[in-house]
């Protein structure tokens, strides 16, 4: 297939309404009529032979082909303006819109408190963050980039490893005035254990205790079964229960002592935290921008 300037047009088409959600409103963003963008569109779909868009009254989604197809030239597109601008003699900066899936505790925890820095440093970047547990679909929708904990699948995408953090038991200082301190994971079993749902088998996790090689499983039980872990942190400090938690992020509730560790001798399991993005070559500036940013605050978080 040879290159010609109406092919890359319609590539910008293309992105615009992946970002702006439809037709309407791509061809607000792009000084065109929705029927000249529906053309375009058309036109592209032509090109490539195959169908982008599912297009109904109330929504525009792309199809299985043409996520594929925007995840291979989003990227290309975006490093086609960043190299326009340095050969402008302008310096290149983070900007336009960063679509981010990224898992709810690393969200609410570990990242909302710390986003003004970066949409500070970057005043012409915003940020539309979606917030999900789930894998299947963390990249549809137009996501520039997403953030999961667990190990990686089979998948075409990049996965970059931004740590391995703790896994660790705690409770309210009133939970454990109330019903002991539990000193070996065999006691666990006779507590209130604050149950988190896993997204994939939409069962709870089991609770293992590791130490030096040795995994112990226990059988818990109790009240409360979320598929959200800021909901049961919050419960965990109302003193609902124990709670098995990834350390990363608690370090305000360990050191104001809102929150206990309990048996920390057995909390020796490590779970990866992961970057997800279409492709290792030319990778945005605003998706670079926001690794390099991400890798700065899981340090801070790590070394707090």
């Amino acid at each position: 297939m040879g290159f010609d300037a109406r092919l890359l047009s319609g590539v910008g088409v293309m992105v615009a309404v992946v970002d702006t959600g439809n037709f309407v409103r791509a061809a607000e963003s792009l000084g065109l009529t929705p029927s000249g963008v529906s053309r375009a569109i058309a036109r592209l779909e032509a090109r490539v032979g195959v169908k982008l868009f599912h297009r109904t009254p109330r929504a525009v989604e792309l199809t299985d082909e043409g996520r594929r197809f925007h995840a291979e030239v989003a990227p290309l597109l975006t490093a086609v303006e960043e190299a326009a601008a340095e050969a402008a003699g302008a310096s290149a900066v983070a900007k336009g819109r960063l679509k981010v899936s990224a898992d709810p505790w690393f969200a609410r925890i570990v990242l909302a408190p710390r986003l003004p820095e970066l949409t500070d440093r970057y005043p012409q970047l915003s940020v539309e963050l979606l917030v999900s547990n789930h894998r299947e679909d963390m990249m549809t929708g137009g996501v520039d980039l997403a953030v999961r904990f667990g190990p990686p699948g089979p998948s075409r995408l990049i996965a970059r490893k931004l740590l391995e953090t703790r896994i660790v038991t705690c409770a309210a200082p009133a939970y454990l005035e109330r019903k002991g301190i539990p000193l070996r994971p065999a006691d666990v079993a006779s507590h209130q254990a604050l149950l988190f749902r896993d997204p994939q088998s939409g069962r709870p996790f089991t609770w293992e205790f590791h130490r030096r090689g040795k995994v112990t499983e226990v059988e818990v039980s109790g009240q409360l079964v979320t598929d959200d872990p800021s909901t049961a942190l919050a419960a965990c400090e109302a003193g609902q229960g124990l709670f098995q938690s990834f350390e990363l992020g608690l370090a305000p509730w360990l050191t104001s002592g809102r929150l206990r560790r309990v048996l920390d001798e057995w909390s020796e399991e490590r779970f990866p935290l992961h970057a997800y993005y279409p492709s290792r070559r030319l990778v945005p500036l605003k998706v670079r921008a926001f690794l390099e940013f991400v890798e700065r605050i899981c340090r801070d978080t790590r070394s707090a």
